[in-house]
C-alpha cells in the first residue's frame, strides 16, 4: 500500500514541482537564448577554418548542458561545414530574434524591479505616482505580465532552436521548422522597425 501512494505521487507531480520545473526550463531557456548570437558567430568565423566538428560540439553541448536535453549524435555523424555554416545563419537568426524577448527582461529589471533607483523622478506624471514608493510598485506590477510574456518567448526560440541542432545529428526536422525560423526573423524584423519608429 504504502508503495502505490509513492507511484502515485510520482506519477502525479504537485503545482509546486511543475511551478518549479517551470521556472527553471525558463532560467535555462533564457541562459541558451543569450548563447546563441556569440555562438553563431563564433562558428561563422571558425568553420570555414576547419572548426565545424568543434562547432557541431559547442551546439551539442548547449543543447544537452544548458537545455538538458538527450544526446541525439548518430555514431560517425559528421556535418560538414556547408552544414554546419547554414546552421550558424539560421542560429543567428533566431539568436537576433531572442534579443527582443532578453529586452523585455532587461528592461522588466531595470524600469520595475529597479525603477526608483534608475528614475531619480520626479513621479508626479509617473504610474503610481506622486510618490516614489507607488510609481516603483505600480512599474514593478505592469512588468510582471510583460517578463511572464518575454519568458515564454524564450522557452519557445530555444525549444525550435534545439530542434533545428538535432538536425546536424541526422535527424530529419518537421516540415514546419524552417518556415517557422523564416516567419519568427520576419515578425522580429518588423516589431523591432515598428518599435523604433515609436521611439
Amino acid at each position: 500500500m504504502p508503495t502505490d501512494l509513492a507511484h502515485s505521487a510520482a506519477d502525479h507531480p504537485t503545482a509546486r514541482s511543475r511551478s518549479y520545473r517551470v521556472v527553471r526550463l525558463a532560467g535555462r531557456s533564457l541562459a541558451y537564448c543569450a548563447l546563441l548570437v556569440p555562438v553563431a558567430v563564433l562558428a561563422l568565423v571558425t568553420a570555414p577554418l576547419g572548426g565545424a566538428g568543434a562547432a557541431v560540439a559547442r551546439w551539442r553541448a548547449l543543447r544537452t548542458g544548458l537545455l538538458g536535453m538527450p544526446p541525439t549524435a548518430v555514431p560517425g555523424r559528421r556535418p560538414g561545414t556547408v552544414a554546419v555554416l547554414g546552421h550558424a545563419l539560421l542560429s543567428l537568426l533566431v539568436g537576433a530574434v531572442a534579443v527582443l524577448p532578453l529586452g523585455v527582461e532587461l528592461l522588466v529589471v531595470l524600469r520595475g524591479v529597479f525603477y526608483g533607483l534608475v528614475d531619480s523622478g520626479p513621479y508626479v506624471g509617473a504610474w503610481g505616482g506622486p510618490t516614489r514608493a507607488g510609481a516603483w510598485l505600480a512599474h514593478f506590477l505592469i512588468g510582471l505580465p510583460m517578463a511572464a510574456a518575454g519568458l515564454a518567448a524564450l522557452i519557445g526560440i530555444a525549444a525550435v532552436h534545439q530542434r533545428l541542432t538535432r538536425r546536424l545529428d541526422g535527424e530529419r526536422g518537421p516540415l514546419w521548422l524552417l518556415p517557422t525560423v523564416l516567419l519568427m526573423a520576419l515578425a522580429g524584423a518588423l516589431l523591432f522597425v515598428g518599435w523604433t519608429r515609436q521611439i
